[in-house]
This record gives structure tokens, C-alpha cells and sequence, in this order.
């Protein structure tokens, strides 16, 4: 007989303890095993810490998988979000998991990339995985889909979005004014030529940061010419590009302002701004939208309308676990307020 084979009969592959070998170790039923896992206060103090010591020694890994399947739900929060290379969306996930963490749950998080087919291909994984809720910043459209969830019993929060009626929960902030804070900053410091840098205008918070900068011109006495310029995709790529068509605009007629819609486009924008030669306040002020830690740190310090993005994160998982644990949940509509913050990008005193 060859010498491997003497080995593989003699080699005996260790078993996966299971609860009621814990219990036999430990002297317990398994009842008490399972009460130290799930309700150890019901245990007394040395029977519990015996049932522990057989846990440790057996090196047992409880199988949660079936726990969650009878309990009907398993112990994870899905998290959807538009884009998660943008620093806005990690920082309200870091949020999520902070409340997550802290009640005994996981956070998935889906990156539907703005992508209709995409969002409601994790929707439907999220469902088929019983996840306890969801928290989405929707695409428009999602409406069904959202309310298909809620139909199998999957509550479900929106964030940066406000609902659109009482019935639901959502954490939002107010764009409106942090569009208007932009463009009064850029209007009391002299500019009457402004660019609104825009993302795809069928995304929400873009179309009322729009509005926000419209209102603050026509309650202004000053004469302001105020133009768009939209863009794909709100990053960094895209206001490159939008940099470069701007540097090669006549003088005359180049905007002497622009507000971005995130700060995304803003850096993008800077960095061209800058490889064309032009300086910045003193040939375009630029002024971003979020407040990412990358703001204060560009090479000019960028102006931006700073959200509370891991506040946005937190408090929505805080409506979202009560409206799964709390019976006499009722559902709020959360608004924050944003703060311009002004830097040297737009404040020429600063230069």
C-alpha cells in the first residue's frame, strides 16, 4: 500500500460543532445554550459563563443564517446610492453603518450609478435577501418599485430626496436654499456673469439647487446674467471637460462666477481653470455644492455649501429601524439646512 494512502485513511476531517454538542460539553439543554446566545440575562451568572467556556473550547460558531430565515428577516440594511465613487455618498454610508453597528446589524450597499435597470435589479436582490429596510436615494421613477418593497413588508427611507407626501420617511436636505446661499455669496461680491455647472437636470437635487439660484437672482436688485451648462454625470471627468470649454470662451463673455452642482464638478472644474492659466478667484470664482473633506483641501481651498452627510446617514437608519421595530412608528420628513462655507476659491480678500 503506498504511503499516501495510509495517510488519507488515517486523516479524519473535523466536524463543525453544533449547539447541541455545546450543550452536552457544558452539562446544559440546549435551551440554555440558546438563551446565553440570544437572552443571556435569563441565565445565571455560572451557568452562563460554563456554557461559554464549551463555546470557546469547541471552537463554536453559531449559524445565524437560520436564525434570520425563521425570524423572517435577516440582520442587514440595504443601502442604495447614486454614485459610490463621490465622497458625499461614503460619508452618509459611514452614518448608516455607525447606527448599524451599534444595533447588531450589517449594511449592504448597492451603487445603482444612476441607472434605472441597475437600481431595480438591488432592489429586487435586497427583497429576495429579507433585509430589514432599505435606504435609497432614488432615481425618478422608482416609485413602483420603492412601493413593491413596501408591499413585502420592507420599509423603506429616502435620503437626500424629501418624500412626496406623509406616508413615508425621508432625510433630506433643503437645496433650495443652499442653491440660493451660492448665488447671493457670488452676487454681493460683485459677479454678473454666473455659470450653473450642472449635472443631469432629471436628478432632484440638481433641479432645485437650479431653482435655489434662480430665486436668489430674481430677488436681487443687481442685473445678473445666469447660464447653464449641463453636464452627463456630476464628477471630476466631466468638469474637466466643462473647464476646458470655459477657458476657450472669449473673455468678454466667459463667466466671470460658477456654481457648481457638487463638488465633484467644482475640482474638475478648478484643475482645468488652472492648467489653462487662469486663476481663480481672480478670473472665475467657483463655489461647490457638499463640502467633501476634498473641498478644503485643493490646492484653492474650495467654497462650498456644506450638507451634514453623516448626520443625513444616521438619522435616516434611526427612522428606518424604528419603523421596523417600533409599532407606533410614525413617519417623519426630515429637513437639514445647509451652510455656506466660504473659502478662497470665491473670496478674492482671501487671495
Amino acid at each position: 500500500m503506498a504511503l499516501g494512502s495510509g495517510l488519507e485513511a488515517n486523516h479524519v476531517k473535523p466536524s463543525v460543532p453544533n449547539i447541541r454538542q455545546v450543550a452536552e460539553y457544558a452539562g446544559v439543554s440546549v435551551g440554555t445554550v440558546s438563551n446565553v446566545l440570544n437572552r443571556p440575562d435569563l441565565v445565571a451568572p455560572s451557568t452562563r459563563e460554563r456554557v461559554q467556556a464549551a463555546i470557546k473550547e469547541l471552537n463554536f460558531v453559531r449559524n445565524d443564517s437560520a436564525r434570520q430565515l425563521r425570524a423572517g428577516r435577516s440582520r442587514t440594511l440595504g443601502l442604495v446610492v447614486l454614485d459610490i465613487s463621490n465622497p458625499f455618498f461614503t460619508d452618509v454610508a459611514r452614518g448608516v453603518e455607525e447606527i448599524a453597528n451599534h444595533n447588531g446589524l450589517a449594511v449592504i450597499v448597492c451603487n445603482s450609478d444612476d441607472d434605472t435597470e441597475k437600481e431595480s435589479s438591488h432592489l429586487d436582490l435586497l427583497n429576495e435577501m429579507r433585509v430589514q429596510g432599505v435606504l435609497i436615494n432614488p432615481i425618478e421613477g422608482s416609485d413602483k418599485k420603492i412601493e413593491m418593497l413596501r408591499e413585502h413588508g420592507t420599509p423603506v427611507v429616502l435620503f437626500d430626496r424629501q418624500a412626496a407626501s406623509e406616508g413615508e420617511c425621508s432625510v433630506a436636505v433643503n437645496d433650495l436654499l443652499g442653491g440660493r446661499q451660492a448665488l447671493t455669496h457670488l452676487i454681493d461680491t460683485g459677479h454678473q456673469r454666473v455659470l450653473f455647472l450642472s449635472g443631469p437636470f432629471h436628478l432632484r437635487q440638481v433641479q432645485e439647487r437650479h431653482e435655489g439660484a434662480v430665486a436668489a437672482v430674481e430677488a436681487s436688485s443687481t442685473p445678473l446674467d445666469l447660464d447653464v451648462m449641463t453636464t452627463p454625470t456630476p464628477n471630476v471627468t466631466t468638469g474637466r471637460s466643462a473647464g476646458d470649454r470655459i477657458a476657450a470662451m472669449p473673455p468678454s463673455t466667459r463667466p466671470t462666477a460658477v456654481f457648481c452642482a457638487n463638488d465633484l464638478l467644482a475640482l474638475g472644474l478648478l484643475q482645468a481653470l488652472t492648467h489653462a492659466g487662469l486663476q481663480v478667484p481672480h478670473d472665475i470664482a467657483i463655489v461647490g455644492y457638499d463640502d467633501i473633506d476634498f473641498a478644503a483641501a485643493a490646492a484653492v481651498p474650495l467654497s462650498s455649501v456644506r450638507q451634514p452627510r453623516q448626520q443625513l446617514g444616521r438619522t435616516g437608519a434611526e427612522l428606518l429601524l424604528d419603523e421596523t421595530t417600533n409599532p407606533d412608528h410614525e413617519h417623519q420628513q426630515v429637513t437639514f439646512e445647509p451652510e455656506l462655507i466660504v473659502r478662497r476659491s470665491s473670496d478674492l480678500q482671501r487671495s
